[in-house]
């Protein structure tokens, strides 16, 4: 090796060595001199949550089930950098006297010190009063002393949190979301939790940077409100539903309660009520949603499964004769009774329907199944009332229909079966069969949102969806028809009958509860009333169950249930179908002279008139936003005046068009429900400044 060659590796050797020594000193003093200094640099930025809204839960017309109503906590940094010792001690009296004033818990002489002293201790967040207050509170205190001054100046740092209202009470309460003994599990129910994803929305992100003293807030991601859920609810029919059913339950002491109403071609629920008594005596929705969650034996309601099996089965028609003796049968061991004393002797089957015969139809089930008893399930099956419903909602409950030799089969089971015990079904699945009926034998899944909405628009619309194309014959669906007609007209259910120009159509139902799986004559007797049906008979609307468990002195479907449907069904009918032949009548003769439209921007809306042929007055000074007015021939058109400081007018106009205008002006909006603004927060012709938020309600 020559001399050259040993020198540059030595070089090579020494260049490696400080290499090494230089990356050994820094990292000691990035360890032990600099961290301090970099542990500071951390500290001196905070990540801040900021809340999306969520969504609302709106009525199928757009009203609001439930929102997010913005309230605020009163928090106060007292040793804000731009908050000097002059305006401090000028004012600090005065807003002690404000803040005692306007929350009344405490003194004024307790807020000067409160305050005061977390000022002296150099405290950067004081709780002011841990109490919520609204956004038009939270107006009013802004304007106190100090706090007038604003954020760095008057150290006036307000916390915004939402607090989740229902504007209807309890209207569908347990339906749409969180009840009151929810909130203390923290969780949702209901179409809150269904929809959880697109109603919570996502949160964005806030950065503080420390300058000297005082935090800078910087927003790193803005948040993304959720959507809203337009549900299938109607507000009145829903109202309607609760009242009628209250009452009843209140008249007969009953432990609990189900009404529903469903739009027969679509499945749509237009109301869900869910009542039950608690500890002081009053009704309310506190309570599990016994409607599509509580699987109970049904009672007689079931007999109409029963007669559509036979009759797809061809084992009777409805001419038979079948004899019910005196109205008592022994089926092995176990008695079977009829209602009526003395029983109804040799009867037809579509009579024994009307007057609801248990002995009948357990006869004739026992005769035409004993040898084969499965045939008899699989046939029940078919009618799908044992199929998952598939609802949106959590909760479901299943169908329990045993199979012949299974564990519980006993020689009894068959007709037992035939008259709705030794099985649970829920009063959903049960209404589901019936508005099947209503419906020609299509059966649709029960639909609970119309869709989803983001800034007043839809943007995803739900459609009804048929769980089964047919669930029986023509031939049967037709038959049946006219045996539940039967059942109002001259049957168990006359007490219903209608005189206002519209028949109804259903069955009763009179089920003894089960005391732990014991039916006894021994003690007081618990059972199920109900009524389920639809109408108008000749062609169905609306179908409709109502039941009522534990009544006391009366327990009959027809008088406890029956009533409640045809309270509901008299007003649906007085509200809906009498006035919609005129409303149709009126349509059809307006069609193309009574012209619509939102208010907006100018220059659009004068394209589309055009476009479209409508007649608009174009006398109108060159303005960038118009008003609309539909007139018998005509649209009006006026003028918005927009004026610099001052909250525009907006009602009347499309949620683009608004937000577009007031986002243009620098304010913030927040859209509830759909269709054209309805309201405005902010009163138009008002001054506001800059960043500030306005609520518009949409409505159709």
């Amino acid at each position: 090796m020559t001399a050259g060659t040993k020198f540059t590796i030595n070089v090579i050797y020494l260049l490696i060595i400080c290499i090494f020594i230089a990356v050994f000193i820094q990292t000691i003093n990035l360890k032990i001199f600099s961290s301090a200094k970099y542990v500071q640099q951390v500290n001196s930025r905070k990540l801040h949550t900021i809340s999306a809204r969520r969504g609302d839960i709106l009525a199928k017309d757009g009203r609001i089930l439930a929102c997010s109503v913005p309230n605020y906590k009163i928090v106060m940094d007292p040793s804000s950098n731009g908050l000097s010792d002059e305006v401090f001690n000028a004012e600090i009296d005065d807003l002690a006297r404000s803040l005692s004033d306007f929350f009344r818990d405490k003194s004024a002489s307790q807020y000067k010190e409160l305050i005061s002293s977390a000022r002296h201790n150099k405290r950067h967040s004081l709780v002011i009063n841990p109490r919520r207050i609204s956004y038009a509170e939270m107006k009013i205190v802004k304007e106190f002393p100090i706090f007038k001054h604003g954020r760095n100046k008057g150290g006036f740092t307000p916390e915004e949190t939402g607090m989740r209202k229902m504007p209807f009470g309890m209207l569908a309460a347990r339906t749409v979301g969180r009840m009151y003994s929810d909130k203390e599990k923290g969780g949702y129910v209901g179409i809150e939790l269904a929809y959880e994803k697109e109603l919570r929305g996502i949160d964005g992100q806030s950065q503080s940077l420390r300058i000297g003293r005082q935090w800078v807030p910087n927003e790193i991601s803005a948040p993304v409100n959720g959507k809203d859920i337009v549900s299938t609810i109607d507000i009145d029919i829903q109202d309607v539903a609760e009242n009628s059913l209250k009452q009843q339950l209140e008249r007969y002491a009953a432990d609990h309660g189900v009404a529903i109403l469903m739009e027969v071609k679509t499945g749509a629920i237009r109301a869900i009520v869910n009542l039950q008594r608690q500890s002081d005596g009053n009704y309310n929705e506190n309570c599990l949603n016994f409607a599509i969650g509580e699987a109970m034996e049904p009672g007689s309601t079931f007999k109409l499964a029963t007669v559509m099996a036979c009759l797809e089965d061809g084992v009777i028609s409805v001419d038979d004769t079948i004899n019910t003796f005196a109205g008592e049968f022994r089926f092995f061991d176990r008695t079977m009774r009829d209602s009526k004393k003395g029983g109804h002797g040799m009867i037809k089957v579509d009579e024994a329907f009307e007057v609801s015969s248990n002995i009948a139809f357990s006869r004739i089930v026992d005769k035409c199944y004993r040898k084969d008893p499965q045939r008899f399930i699989n046939r029940l099956r078919s009618l799908g009332i044992c199929d998952s419903l598939g609802i949106e909602l959590p909760g479901e409950a299943r169908t329990f229909l045993k199979n012949y030799n299974e564990d519980g089969w006993s020689r009894t089971s068959l007709p037992w079966m035939s008259i709705g015990y030794e099985m649970t079904i829920s009063p959903l699945h049960i209404l589901t069969l019936y508005n099947a009926v209503a419906n020609g034998g299509t059966m649709m899944r029960p639909m609970f949102v119309e869709g989803i909405s983001e800034n007043g628009e839809i943007v995803e619309r739900k459609r009804p969806k048929v769980l089964r194309n047919s669930i029986a014959s023509r031939k049967t669906i037709e038959t049946v028809r006219r045996m539940l007609e039967g059942v109002v007209e001259k049957g168990t259910a006359i007490n219903i009958k209608n005189t206002k120009g519209y028949s109804i159509a259903g069955k009763t139902g009179t089920a003894q509860i089960a005391n732990k799986g014991q039916y006894t004559n021994q003690g007081e007797k618990k059972y199920l009333a109900s009524f389920a049906g639809y109408f108008p008979a000749d062609k169905p609307v609306y179908s409709c169950i109502v039941s009522v468990t534990g009544p006391n002195n009366v327990y009959y479907g027809n008088i406890v249930a029956g009533s409640v449907v045809k309270a509901i069904a008299d007003r649906v009918y007085a509200s809906e179908f009498k006035k919609g032949e005129m409303r149709q009548k009126s349509s059809r003769e307006y069609a193309d002279v009574f012209p619509y439209s939102k208010g907006g921007r100018m220059n659009d809306l004068f394209t589309v008139f055009r476009t479209l042929n409508i007649q608009y007055n174009d006398n109108v000074s060159r303005h960038a936003w118009v008003s609309t007015q539909a007139k018998e021939t005509s649209i009006a058109v006026s003028t918005k005046p927009i004026v610099d400081g001052m909250m525009p007018d907006v009602r009347g106009m499309g949620a683009k068009d608004a937000v577009s205008l007031l986002e243009s002006r620098g304010l913030r909006v927040r859209l509830r429900g759909y269709g054209k603004v309805a309201t405005q927060s902010i009163p138009h012709g008002t001054k506001y400044e800059r960043g500030t938020t306005v609520d518009i309600e949409l409505r159709i």
